[in-house]
């Protein structure tokens, strides 16, 4: 794996608890700033989808 820069939501306030995402090319890295080693690898078409999901409420229940 390529040098990644991260990037973390303006949405994040706690610096130790961040979800962080990078890209290389049509690979998306997902991580949290607590576990940096722990990433999960997904396509840009496969996060589109889970994004335009959320957007959608499908994954509301997992919040409450």
């Amino acid at each position: 794996m390529t040098q990644l820069s991260w990037q973390k939501s303006s949405f994040s306030t706690d610096q130790a608890n961040c979800v962080e995402i990078a890209s290389d090319g049509d690979r998306v890295h997902i991580r949290e700033s607590d576990d940096p080693t722990t990433i999960v690898t997904t396509t840009r078409p496969k996060l589109d989808a889970w994004i335009r999901g959320a957007k959608a409420g499908e994954f509301d229940r997992f919040t409450a």
